[in-house]
């Protein structure tokens, strides 16, 4: 009985060994085959990579950058705009008031 099982786990063994050098040639020839394509989309992402961080920091900076000058609106020129509105009202009825001058014909 232990000679079948022996001649059982052999026979399998015989026929399993050239499947897996079938399959190891077979990772090896696409592998060399698609590496090209791999080495291209590592360069891919790098650059990319590159990029995505320069934009993200420059555009960062000019969020930055317009939320302070948003900032000093709201915090320096809004509480002065009644002055501004009130000067404007001044200058207004100055302007109307004021005589206008003909037109002259020559």
């Amino acid at each position: 009985m232990l000679s079948l099982v022996v001649l059982a786990v052999l026979a399998v063994a015989l026929l399993a060994v050239p499947v897996l050098i079938l399959k190891v040639v077979f990772k090896l020839v696409f592998g060399l085959v698609f590496l090209p394509f791999k080495l291209l989309g590592v360069v891919f992402r790098v650059v990319f990579g590159l990029l995505g961080v320069v934009f993200k920091v420059v555009f960062s900076g000019i969020g930055l950058v317009f939320g302070l000058l948003a900032a000093v609106l709201f915090l320096v020129v809004l509480p002065l705009l009644p002055f501004l509105l009130v000067g404007l009202g001044i200058w207004l009825a100055v302007r109307a008031a004021s005589p206008r001058r003909a037109l002259r014909i020559a």
